[in-house]
């Protein structure tokens, strides 16, 4: 069985930013966090640019991946 569904904007912006976090994670030491928008909807932040998350972008955080390089050699 198939299930059709309409994408909105918000969720084509979701799924945008899931890939470039899916992406940016495989080459950076630092987690990766999606992060909802009022005005742009959802974007891609590396925590390595914030140090730590801001409390106001920590609150709108709603997937994190996290980084996939190891610095243990």
């Amino acid at each position: 069985m198939a299930f059709s569904a309409t994408c909105t904007a918000s969720s084509r912006s979701y799924f945008e930013a899931l890939e470039v976090a899916e992406r940016r994670a495989l080459h950076s030491y630092f987690d990766q966090h999606i992060v909802e928008d009022e005005e742009l909807g959802y974007l891609a932040l590396d925590e390595g640019d914030y140090c730590a998350l801001p409390a106001h972008l920590a609150a709108r955080v709603v997937h994190t991946i996290h980084g996939s390089m190891l610095d243990e050699f």
